[in-house]
């Protein structure tokens, strides 16, 4: 209790409890809405603390999964404080402007992003000497510009698993695409927003650069426990796996042991019967015959 009450007063700090206008509100917000103080609309701080930690604890388990997750944010006062979250964690995100297609048409959007690679590489290891100074340059101005727009999925080889959003609104064309390929999709969602359209909803100012970077960083520190857990639980499975083959090993090399230490025990002792009971050693029999031409 102690814990959400401190994290509700940081929330109340940053002003994330600081709603759009009355006459700008969506009717579906109204059980997260608390109250109405000069024709603004005051956020529910205690939903916005029981939906950040429902949040954080699935983000914890896709991160713990070893899957994606991507953010999205293409507003001016977000940009730079969600892709620096999201290079704490190395995922993925999208903070210039969303490419069309950037999921449904996620195969062109790679062979983009290798094209960007490509250039990258002709550029650093000195095959571009060849060219003229103005392809050169040219080279140069297209690589900047693709990785503008590309350089935050530059490492995904695949669909992310879940998209967090910082406005719905503003990124309705990256929730729809999402949405159509039933990716699970989280988002910060302000008064004028639906929030059923998010799998998880959190109802927070998603204007104010203090109310973003709080509530980014929260989900952050929960995905790099996710990521933590699964490096922990790969370490021991890799310790478990060292210990298995040391013993097998040792399992081994004592039966080595032991078969050349019978095999020494039976050197001296004759041949051994294998029809005898015991393996013991077959019994010589003196020979009666009397010798030929004999006489009696």
């Amino acid at each position: 209790m102690e814990n959400n009450t401190s994290l509700q007063q940081q929330l109340l700090e940053a002003g994330v409890h600081f709603g759009h206008l009355k006459k700008k509100w969506n009717p579906k917000m109204l059980p997260y809405i608390f109250a109405e103080k000069k024709g603004i609309h005051i956020i529910d701080l205690n939903k916005t603390v029981d939906h950040l930690q429902e949040t954080a604890a699935a983000m914890k388990q896709i991160a713990k999964s070893g899957k994606k997750i991507m953010f999205v944010a293409t507003k001016k006062q977000a940009k730079e404080i969600v892709s620096e979250c999201a290079k704490k964690v190395n995922m993925p995100f999208a903070t210039e402007r969303w490419l069309g297609g950037m999921l449904t048409n996620f195969n062109t959007v790679r062979k983009s992003v290798k094209k960007m690679q490509s250039i990258e590489k002709m550029l650093n290891d000195g095959s571009a000497e060849s060219l003229t100074k103005k392809e050169r340059l040219t080279l140069s101005r297209d690589k900047e510009k693709m990785e503008k727009v590309l350089g935050g999925i530059a490492q995904l080889g695949r669909l992310p698993a879940a998209l967090f959003l910082v406005d719905i609104g503003h990124e309705h064309i990256a929730l729809a695409e999402a949405k159509r390929l039933g990716i699970t999709t989280f988002g910060m969602v302000d008064t004028n927003c639906d929030p059923n359209k998010v799998d998880f909803a959190i109802p927070a100012n998603d204007d104010a650069t203090k109310s973003i970077a709080i509530i980014t960083n929260y989900l952050v520190a929960a995905i790099a426990e996710g990521l933590a857990e699964r490096q922990a639980s790969k370490d021991e499975e890799e310790s478990h796996d060292h210990d298995s083959n040391e013993n097998e090993a040792k399992a081994r090399r004592l039966e080595a042991e032991a078969q050349a230490e019978g095999g020494r025990g039976r050197r001296g002792r004759g041949p051994v019967d294998a029809a005898a009971p015991g393996g013991q050693p077959k019994r010589r029999v003196p020979n009666t015959r009397r010798p030929a031409g004999g006489g009696r």
